[in-house]
Protein backbone atom coordinates (compact mmCIF):
# COMPACT_ATOMS: atom_id res chain seq x y z
CA UNK A 1 0.00 0.00 0.00
CA UNK A 2 2.58 1.95 0.61
CA UNK A 3 1.78 3.62 3.24
CA UNK A 4 1.10 1.59 6.47
CA UNK A 5 -2.76 0.60 6.62
CA UNK A 6 -4.83 2.37 9.25
CA UNK A 7 -6.42 0.32 12.07
CA UNK A 8 -9.89 1.04 10.49
CA UNK A 9 -8.45 -0.32 7.07
CA UNK A 10 -7.49 -3.57 8.78
CA UNK A 11 -10.81 -4.29 10.55
CA UNK A 12 -12.48 -3.76 7.49
CA UNK A 13 -10.12 -5.86 5.41
CA UNK A 14 -11.30 -8.79 7.97
CA UNK A 15 -14.93 -7.92 7.92
CA UNK A 16 -14.34 -8.33 3.95
CA UNK A 17 -12.79 -11.68 4.40
CA UNK A 18 -15.53 -13.28 6.44
CA UNK A 19 -18.39 -11.19 3.91
CA UNK A 20 -16.01 -13.22 1.34
CA UNK A 21 -16.53 -16.66 2.48
CA UNK A 22 -19.77 -16.32 4.02
CA UNK A 23 -21.41 -15.48 0.60
CA UNK A 24 -19.22 -18.13 -1.12
CA UNK A 25 -18.00 -15.83 -3.31
CA UNK A 26 -15.26 -17.71 -5.32
CA UNK A 27 -12.34 -16.86 -7.42
CA UNK A 28 -13.40 -14.10 -9.78
CA UNK A 29 -15.72 -12.50 -8.23
CA UNK A 30 -16.19 -8.79 -8.35
CA UNK A 31 -15.84 -6.52 -5.36
CA UNK A 32 -17.08 -3.32 -5.63
CA UNK A 33 -16.25 -0.18 -3.24
CA UNK A 34 -19.86 1.47 -3.80
CA UNK A 35 -21.03 -2.40 -2.43
CA UNK A 36 -18.68 -2.94 -0.01
CA UNK A 37 -19.15 0.67 1.13
CA UNK A 38 -23.13 -0.20 1.81
CA UNK A 39 -22.55 -3.43 2.95
CA UNK A 40 -20.04 -1.98 5.32
CA UNK A 41 -21.85 0.98 6.42
CA UNK A 42 -18.57 3.41 5.56
CA UNK A 43 -17.27 5.52 3.13
CA UNK A 44 -15.03 4.51 -0.27
CA UNK A 45 -12.15 5.45 0.84
CA UNK A 46 -11.43 3.30 4.27
CA UNK A 47 -12.79 0.51 1.74
CA UNK A 48 -10.22 1.19 -1.10
CA UNK A 49 -7.34 1.03 1.20
CA UNK A 50 -8.85 -2.73 2.63
CA UNK A 51 -9.22 -3.64 -0.96
CA UNK A 52 -5.47 -2.96 -1.38
CA UNK A 53 -4.05 -4.10 1.92
CA UNK A 54 -6.18 -7.57 0.62
CA UNK A 55 -4.96 -7.35 -2.77
CA UNK A 56 -1.15 -7.13 -1.14
CA UNK A 57 -1.78 -10.24 0.68
CA UNK A 58 -2.60 -11.85 -2.41
CA UNK A 59 -6.11 -12.79 -1.19
CA UNK A 60 -7.83 -10.43 -3.87
CA UNK A 61 -6.52 -9.93 -7.17
CA UNK A 62 -6.80 -6.17 -8.28
CA UNK A 63 -7.00 -5.43 -12.12
CA UNK A 64 -6.23 -2.11 -13.87
CA UNK A 65 -9.17 0.08 -14.67
CA UNK A 66 -11.61 -3.06 -13.63
CA UNK A 67 -11.31 -3.09 -9.56
CA UNK A 68 -10.70 -5.94 -7.33
CA UNK A 69 -11.53 -10.13 -7.33
CA UNK A 70 -11.35 -12.53 -5.33
CA UNK A 71 -8.42 -14.74 -5.77
CA UNK A 72 -7.58 -17.15 -3.21
CA UNK A 73 -10.34 -17.22 -0.73
CA UNK A 74 -9.21 -19.80 1.22
CA UNK A 75 -6.14 -18.14 2.55
CA UNK A 76 -5.30 -16.33 5.64
CA UNK A 77 -4.22 -12.37 4.25
CA UNK A 78 -3.11 -11.80 7.87
CA UNK A 79 -0.81 -14.11 8.39
CA UNK A 80 1.83 -13.17 7.08
CA UNK A 81 1.50 -9.57 8.05
CA UNK A 82 3.22 -8.17 11.09
CA UNK A 83 0.66 -5.22 10.95
CA UNK A 84 -1.34 -4.82 14.50
CA UNK A 85 -4.49 -6.12 12.68
CA UNK A 86 -8.00 -7.43 13.31
CA UNK A 87 -7.11 -10.84 13.29
CA UNK A 88 -5.23 -10.55 16.73
CA UNK A 89 -8.46 -8.85 17.93
CA UNK A 90 -10.09 -12.33 16.65
CA UNK A 91 -7.76 -14.04 18.78
CA UNK A 92 -8.55 -11.90 22.10
CA UNK A 93 -12.45 -12.52 21.37
CA UNK A 94 -11.88 -16.27 21.53
CA UNK A 95 -9.93 -16.39 24.39
CA UNK A 96 -12.72 -14.30 25.97
CA UNK A 97 -15.43 -16.56 24.72
CA UNK A 98 -13.29 -20.04 25.58
CA UNK A 99 -12.45 -18.32 29.41
CA UNK A 100 -16.36 -17.35 29.63
CA UNK A 101 -16.81 -21.59 28.69
CA UNK A 102 -14.47 -22.62 31.13
CA UNK A 103 -16.07 -20.05 33.87
CA UNK A 104 -12.41 -18.44 34.29
CA UNK A 105 -13.72 -15.30 33.76
CA UNK A 106 -15.78 -13.70 36.25
CA UNK A 107 -19.13 -12.23 35.15
CA UNK A 108 -18.41 -8.61 35.93
CA UNK A 109 -14.98 -6.91 35.23
CA UNK A 110 -12.97 -3.81 34.64
CA UNK A 111 -11.81 -3.07 31.67
CA UNK A 112 -7.94 -2.40 33.43
CA UNK A 113 -8.37 -6.35 34.43
CA UNK A 114 -9.36 -7.32 30.87
CA UNK A 115 -6.45 -4.77 29.22
CA UNK A 116 -4.09 -6.46 31.81
CA UNK A 117 -5.37 -9.87 31.66
CA UNK A 118 -5.20 -10.48 27.25
CA UNK A 119 -2.28 -7.70 26.96
CA UNK A 120 -4.05 -5.41 24.29
CA UNK A 121 -4.29 -2.06 24.02
CA UNK A 122 -7.58 -0.16 25.87
CA UNK A 123 -8.91 0.61 22.13
CA UNK A 124 -8.46 -2.54 20.79
CA UNK A 125 -10.02 -3.96 23.75
CA UNK A 126 -13.15 -1.86 23.52
CA UNK A 127 -13.16 -2.74 19.68
CA UNK A 128 -13.43 -6.65 21.12
CA UNK A 129 -16.25 -5.75 23.69
CA UNK A 130 -17.85 -3.66 21.10
CA UNK A 131 -18.44 -6.80 19.12
CA UNK A 132 -19.10 -9.11 21.98
CA UNK A 133 -22.00 -6.27 23.07
CA UNK A 134 -23.33 -5.95 19.57
CA UNK A 135 -24.00 -10.18 19.66
CA UNK A 136 -25.64 -9.82 22.88
CA UNK A 137 -23.48 -11.30 25.66
CA UNK A 138 -22.10 -8.29 27.29
CA UNK A 139 -22.57 -4.73 27.92
CA UNK A 140 -21.32 -2.09 29.54
CA UNK A 141 -21.66 -1.02 33.47
CA UNK A 142 -21.96 2.22 34.61
CA UNK A 143 -18.32 3.36 35.05
CA UNK A 144 -15.27 1.45 33.36
CA UNK A 145 -16.61 -2.23 33.91
CA UNK A 146 -18.40 -4.71 31.89
CA UNK A 147 -20.79 -7.46 32.45
CA UNK A 148 -21.22 -10.79 30.51
CA UNK A 149 -24.68 -11.99 30.30
CA UNK A 150 -25.71 -15.33 31.68
CA UNK A 151 -25.65 -17.53 28.41
CA UNK A 152 -25.73 -21.43 28.17
CA UNK A 153 -22.53 -22.55 29.51
CA UNK A 154 -23.10 -25.89 30.48
CA UNK A 155 -23.80 -28.65 28.52
CA UNK A 156 -27.25 -29.62 30.21
CA UNK A 157 -28.33 -26.06 29.30
CA UNK A 158 -27.18 -26.92 25.55
CA UNK A 159 -28.89 -29.78 25.12
CA UNK A 160 -32.46 -27.74 26.37
CA UNK A 161 -31.79 -25.29 23.89
CA UNK A 162 -31.51 -28.28 20.97
CA UNK A 163 -34.38 -29.27 22.74
CA UNK A 164 -36.28 -26.25 21.94
CA UNK A 165 -35.07 -26.07 18.31
CA UNK A 166 -36.11 -29.33 17.54
CA UNK A 167 -39.28 -28.60 19.07
CA UNK A 168 -39.49 -25.34 17.36
CA UNK A 169 -38.27 -25.17 13.95
CA UNK A 170 -40.12 -28.58 12.47
CA UNK A 171 -43.60 -26.78 13.74
CA UNK A 172 -43.12 -23.30 12.01
CA UNK A 173 -42.08 -25.21 8.91
CA UNK A 174 -45.40 -27.10 9.34
CA UNK A 175 -47.29 -24.20 10.14
CA UNK A 176 -49.75 -23.25 7.37
CA UNK A 177 -48.11 -19.74 6.91
CA UNK A 178 -45.02 -21.48 6.07
CA UNK A 179 -44.18 -20.92 2.55
CA UNK A 180 -41.07 -22.18 0.88
CA UNK A 181 -39.30 -19.45 -1.54
CA UNK A 182 -37.93 -21.51 -4.25
CA UNK A 183 -35.51 -18.70 -5.17
CA UNK A 184 -33.90 -18.44 -1.83
CA UNK A 185 -33.74 -22.11 -0.99
CA UNK A 186 -31.60 -22.42 -4.08
CA UNK A 187 -28.89 -19.55 -2.93
CA UNK A 188 -28.97 -21.43 0.51
CA UNK A 189 -28.31 -24.86 -1.18
CA UNK A 190 -25.89 -23.33 -3.24
CA UNK A 191 -24.04 -21.73 0.04
CA UNK A 192 -23.94 -25.41 1.73
CA UNK A 193 -22.70 -27.02 -1.46
CA UNK A 194 -19.75 -24.32 -1.25
CA UNK A 195 -19.06 -24.93 2.25
CA UNK A 196 -19.45 -28.75 1.14
CA UNK A 197 -17.06 -28.75 -0.85
CA UNK A 198 -14.26 -26.45 -0.36
CA UNK A 199 -15.40 -24.23 2.29
CA UNK A 200 -15.14 -26.34 5.39
CA UNK A 201 -11.04 -26.68 4.68
CA UNK A 202 -10.57 -22.51 5.54
CA UNK A 203 -13.77 -20.98 7.65
CA UNK A 204 -13.52 -20.20 10.94
CA UNK A 205 -15.82 -21.66 13.82
CA UNK A 206 -17.35 -18.32 13.81
CA UNK A 207 -18.00 -18.20 10.77
CA UNK A 208 -19.14 -21.86 10.37
CA UNK A 209 -21.35 -21.10 13.51
CA UNK A 210 -23.08 -17.79 11.69
CA UNK A 211 -23.29 -19.87 8.13
CA UNK A 212 -25.19 -22.58 9.87
CA UNK A 213 -27.77 -20.04 12.40
CA UNK A 214 -28.08 -18.18 8.36
CA UNK A 215 -29.67 -21.48 7.38
CA UNK A 216 -32.31 -22.08 9.85
CA UNK A 217 -32.69 -18.23 10.37
CA UNK A 218 -33.81 -18.20 6.69
CA UNK A 219 -35.87 -20.81 6.68
CA UNK A 220 -37.85 -19.20 9.82
CA UNK A 221 -38.63 -16.31 8.21
CA UNK A 222 -40.85 -18.23 5.50
CA UNK A 223 -43.55 -18.31 8.30
CA UNK A 224 -43.40 -14.78 8.06
CA UNK A 225 -44.22 -14.85 12.24
CA UNK A 226 -41.89 -12.74 13.64
CA UNK A 227 -42.55 -14.79 17.03
CA UNK A 228 -40.72 -18.06 15.45
CA UNK A 229 -38.35 -15.85 13.99
CA UNK A 230 -37.30 -13.62 17.34
CA UNK A 231 -37.61 -16.88 19.28
CA UNK A 232 -34.85 -19.31 17.43
CA UNK A 233 -32.53 -16.10 16.58
CA UNK A 234 -32.39 -15.67 20.52
CA UNK A 235 -31.80 -19.34 20.49
CA UNK A 236 -29.08 -19.14 18.11
CA UNK A 237 -27.77 -15.79 20.55
CA UNK A 238 -27.56 -17.92 23.61
CA UNK A 239 -25.53 -21.03 21.79
CA UNK A 240 -23.24 -19.35 20.03
CA UNK A 241 -20.32 -18.68 22.94
CA UNK A 242 -21.08 -22.93 23.34
CA UNK A 243 -20.00 -22.99 19.67
CA UNK A 244 -17.06 -20.98 19.82
CA UNK A 245 -15.76 -23.59 22.18
CA UNK A 246 -15.96 -25.91 19.65
CA UNK A 247 -12.60 -27.26 17.85
CA UNK A 248 -13.45 -27.59 14.30
CA UNK A 249 -14.46 -31.04 12.79
CA UNK A 250 -14.19 -31.07 9.19
CA UNK A 251 -16.12 -34.05 8.79
CA UNK A 252 -19.07 -32.77 10.94
CA UNK A 253 -19.69 -30.08 8.80
CA UNK A 254 -19.79 -31.63 5.84
CA UNK A 255 -22.30 -34.13 7.55
CA UNK A 256 -24.30 -31.07 8.30
CA UNK A 257 -24.14 -29.41 5.20
CA UNK A 258 -25.08 -32.70 3.55
CA UNK A 259 -28.43 -33.00 6.08
CA UNK A 260 -29.14 -28.71 5.20
CA UNK A 261 -29.02 -29.85 1.56
CA UNK A 262 -31.16 -32.85 2.06
CA UNK A 263 -34.09 -30.24 3.72
CA UNK A 264 -33.74 -27.55 1.30
CA UNK A 265 -34.77 -30.66 -1.50
CA UNK A 266 -37.23 -31.67 0.21
CA UNK A 267 -39.13 -28.04 0.34
CA UNK A 268 -37.82 -27.46 -3.45
CA UNK A 269 -40.10 -30.78 -4.06
CA UNK A 270 -42.82 -29.40 -2.02
CA UNK A 271 -42.76 -32.05 0.16
CA UNK A 272 -43.09 -29.97 3.22
CA UNK A 273 -43.74 -32.98 5.77
CA UNK A 274 -40.67 -34.59 4.89
CA UNK A 275 -38.34 -31.14 5.30
CA UNK A 276 -39.71 -31.09 8.28
CA UNK A 277 -38.51 -34.51 9.59
CA UNK A 278 -35.50 -34.01 8.09
CA UNK A 279 -34.46 -30.86 9.96
CA UNK A 280 -35.89 -32.49 13.28
CA UNK A 281 -33.45 -35.18 12.66
CA UNK A 282 -30.95 -33.16 11.55
CA UNK A 283 -31.05 -30.80 15.17
CA UNK A 284 -31.36 -33.72 17.18
CA UNK A 285 -28.27 -35.47 15.78
CA UNK A 286 -26.14 -32.28 16.10
CA UNK A 287 -27.26 -31.98 19.89
CA UNK A 288 -25.76 -35.89 20.36
CA UNK A 289 -22.38 -34.73 18.37
CA UNK A 290 -22.02 -31.54 20.04
CA UNK A 291 -22.64 -32.64 23.47
CA UNK A 292 -20.15 -35.02 23.43
CA UNK A 293 -17.37 -32.75 22.02
CA UNK A 294 -18.72 -30.10 24.75
CA UNK A 295 -18.18 -32.74 27.56
CA UNK A 296 -14.42 -32.86 27.05
CA UNK A 297 -14.03 -29.41 27.34
CA UNK A 298 -16.30 -28.96 30.68
CA UNK A 299 -13.82 -31.43 32.15
CA UNK A 300 -11.08 -28.84 31.69
CA UNK A 301 -12.27 -26.49 33.53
Amino acid sequence: MGNTPSALQIRLAEKIVSLVRMESWQTGHHLTEDALSDILVTSRTPVRGALIYLAEADFLERRPQKGFYVKNPEINPFEEKNDISAADENDIYQKIALDRLKHTLPDTVSMSELVRRYNISRARMLHVLTRIASEGWAERRSGNGWAFQTLIDNVDAYKENYLFRATLEPAFMRSEDFYPDDLILLRLKEKQEFVKNEGYKFLSSIEFFQIDAEFHETLATMTGNRFFIRALKRANQLRRLMEYGLPPDHKFIQRVCLEHIAVINALLNKNIKAGATLLKNHITKGMIFKSHSLMSIAKEK
